[in-house]
């Protein structure tokens, strides 16, 4: 479909939209749909921002360093718009949803406001801004869940993709904004995903990865995680299935059996503990015990013995003790872990904790707690990694190395990053390989065969 040729803010414009994202997983697969909902539309997309008449700031408001970081970028916009006036600017995502009233009442940058649920307003929300009327989306939904829209892939590699699974979340975490910002849990058709995958397969894709801000506890017409999992495993044996992510609440044998069943399902597990403190996981409202979580990490370790599994961990949070902290470190050594999201707790306003907690661990106190955990956890690394040096593994070529051009990366089923020499690998590639040497990040392999 041709650009359309109407005038943007007072200048000529050929419709042309650009995207920046940030945050999640999540995040991503959301600005996928965009660019397709715009693309419908007539927009054209542009990887440029200097050709954009339309910017589009996909944005996240889980942690507040994610929120300075879009302020910062809307000041450069100011500057961009003095040279280039009929350029509109839009902010979607989380933070148009938390912060909707200072976006339209004082950002005098941001000429589009759209919330998660909204994306299908976005086109005629762009020609209204063109008129000169702040534009904006921010009501959340029940139902909405893009099902029949095929994303655009942004991701120019061709061989993994998000799936997006369902929508939403109603665990209520005291420290989280999530179910503000996207509204309550959803789940998708299993048909459309199912299409969506078997489409991804047939144009070369050679790995999914199905989201949702808790896997385990989709449903849709009586078909569960474990199932939806075994059927798009069955899309063929040579597409690897990832998911992401999980909450230990809701992990359950069955999942984990259904894991052992199908080769291709990925041996990783995401499985955020955020505390090895039960009365940290009290305050926080994650529904488990210390002693339930490592009840899951040991069903894990006895049923799927080969699979690697990483974490989130929050520092400092509310009323942490230095028992709480140590609590944590001790999990950490317990459960293993290949890899680790880790953070400091920063207050998000309208949580729970934020309206019925103090935020009293003092600052530098959860610095130094981080980085024993950051510490630590590149210990766990590095011992996860050296215990691959000698084996065998199985490599999904995914692009040239950025470190030499001499190379290229892959990864294995466990999520481990792998560098081998190019030699005549392209991605998709499926190449066996022997482990020679590794780091705290990286394993580096030689072809066999």
């Amino acid at each position: 479909m041709s650009a359309p040729k109407y005038r943007l803010a007072g200048e000529p414009g050929e419709g042309k939209f650009y995207i920046e994202t940030y945050g999640c997983q999540m995040n991503q697969s959301d600005s996928e749909v965009v660019v397709a909902v715009m693309q419908e539309a007539g927009f054209v997309y542009t990887d440029s921002l200097d050709e954009a008449d339309v910017v589009l700031v996909n944005t996240c408001a889980i942690r507040d360093n994610a929120e300075q970081r879009i302020w910062g970028r809307l000041a450069e916009f100011r500057g961009v718009k003095r040279r280039r006036p009929w350029m509109l600017v839009g902010i979607i995502g989380c933070m148009a949803e938390r912060l909707k009233d200072r976006l339209i009442e004082q950002e005098k940058a941001v000429d589009i406001v759209v919330g998660p649920d909204g994306y299908r307003s976005l086109p005629g929300l762009v020609r209204q801004a063109a008129g000169g009327t702040k534009a904006v989306n921010v009501l959340l939904s029940r139902e909405e869940t893009y099902a029949e829209i095929s994303p655009v892939r942004l991701d120019k590699n061709g061989v993994t993709a998000f799936v997006s699974i369902m929508r939403g979340c109603n665990n209520m975490c005291s420290y989280c904004v999530v179910p503000y910002t996207r509204g309550v849990e959803r789940s998708r058709d299993a048909e459309t995903i199912l299409a969506e995958v078997r489409d991804l397969f047939g144009r070369g894709y050679r790995e999914v990865t199905l989201l949702g801000q808790n896997v385990n506890s989709y449903n849709y017409n009586d078909v569960n995680f474990a199932g939806l999992l075994a059927r798009v495993a069955e899309v063929s044996p040579l597409l690897r299935v990832r998911f992401s992510t999980s909450h230990p609440k809701d992990f359950s044998d069955e999942l984990i059996e259904t894991m052992a069943r199908y080769p291709n399902v990925c041996r990783a597990i995401h499985l955020p503990a955020q505390s090895g403190s039960s009365r940290m996981l009290e305050l926080m409202n994650r529904r488990y015990t210390r002693e339930w979580y490592l009840d899951r990490i040991a069903a894990i370790r006895r049923m799927l013995p080969e699979c690697s599994i990483s974490t989130d961990l929050i520092a400092g949070f509310c009323t942490e003790t230095q028992e709480d902290h140590e609590a944590t470190l001790s999990l950490m050594r317990e459960a293993g872990y290949a890899f680790a999201y880790m953070f400091k707790y920063s207050e998000r306003p309208n949580t729970k904790a934020q309206r019925t907690m103090r935020d009293d661990v003092p600052e530098e106190v959860k610095t130094a707690r981080l980085t024993e955990i950051i510490n630590l956890q590149n210990e766990l690394s590095l011992a996860s990694n050296r215990a691959e040096v000698g084996r065998h593994v199985e490599v999904l070529v995914e692009g040239r190395s950025k470190r030499s051009a001499d190379e290229v990366y892959g990864r294995t089923s466990q999520n481990k990053v792998v560098i081998l020499p190019r030699m005549n690998f392209l991605p998709g590639d499926y190449v066996r390989a022997l482990i020679t040497d590794c780091s705290s990040a990286t394993l580096i392999g030689v072809p066999l065969g």
